[in-house]
């Protein structure tokens, strides 16, 4: 292995290529691009709306359905024996126009199946609006 100074060599052109200056522009490159962008990107100004808890207004066509821990369906404060007589109920106030909102209440300690057979009871009783009744997280994620 002899290494040749001064030699033909010298005059040959050079068959590689150097990346490094095309790596230092395209990094180059890269930054402005990462600068200027969030700059060009524009928004139309808008203010937003606050959010709010806005509590629900209770109308009095409005019906509540409770179902308590023990599963037990109540209409308006009033004891239901069961589910066709919570369909028969349903049914009276579908035909209403406009047609009223049902409120469900359910126990947080109430079971699912409960809560779904009323929901059910709802849907076959021809009611649309059903929304469920809750309390607000007070003391988590700062909600008040």
């Amino acid at each position: 292995m002899a290494m040749s100074v001064g030699s033909s060599e010298a005059d040959e052109p050079i068959s590689t290529i150097n990346t490094t200056p095309l790596v230092d522009v395209m990094l180059v490159l890269l930054i402005i691009f990462l600068i200027t962008i969030p700059v060009i990107t524009k928004t139309v100004k808008v203010t937003l709306p606050k959010a709010a808890n806005i509590p629900t207004a209770t109308k009095p066509e409005n019906i509540t359905v409770a179902v308590d821990s023990s599963g037990a369906i109540y209409w308006n404060n009033t004891a239901v024996p069961d589910t066709t007589a919570l369909i028969e109920l349903v049914k009276v106030e579908a035909v209403k126009d406009p047609q009223p909102e049902i409120h469900i209440r359910g126990d947080a300690e109430a079971r699912y199946e409960d809560i779904g057979k009323v929901m059910y009871s709802i849907q076959r009783g021809g009611v649309v609006k059903v929304g469920f009744i809750t309390e607000p997280d007070r003391g988590i994620r700062g909600v008040r």
